[in-house]
C-alpha cells in the first residue's frame, strides 16, 4: 500500500509542479535512450514520442528519487 501512495504522490507532483515534471522527462528520456543505444536517433525520437506517457506513467516514483537525489 505504501509503494501505491508513493507512486500516487510522484503522479501528482509531475501533474502538477512543470518543473518537476520538465526534469523528469528528461531524466526519463536520457535513461531510456541508455537501454536502448543500438537505435538510431531518428528512431529513438519516433520510439520516444509514442511511449512516452508509458514510460513517464511507470517511471514516476524513481524519477521523483532522483529528482530528490540530484543535489545530494
Amino acid at each position: 500500500m505504501e509503494r501505491d501512495n508513493w507512486m500516487h504522490g510522484a503522479r501528482a507532483a509531475l501533474n502538477t509542479i512543470p518543473e518537476i515534471r520538465e526534469w523528469a522527462e528528461g531524466y526519463l528520456k536520457q535513461k531510456t535512450r541508455l537501454e536502448n543505444p543500438s537505435m538510431a536517433d531518428e528512431e529513438f525520437e519516433k520510439y520516444w514520442k509514442y511511449h512516452k506517457p508509458e514510460i513517464i506513467h511507470a517511471g514516476a516514483s524513481e524519477a521523483m528519487q532522483a529528482y530528490r537525489n540530484r543535489e545530494a
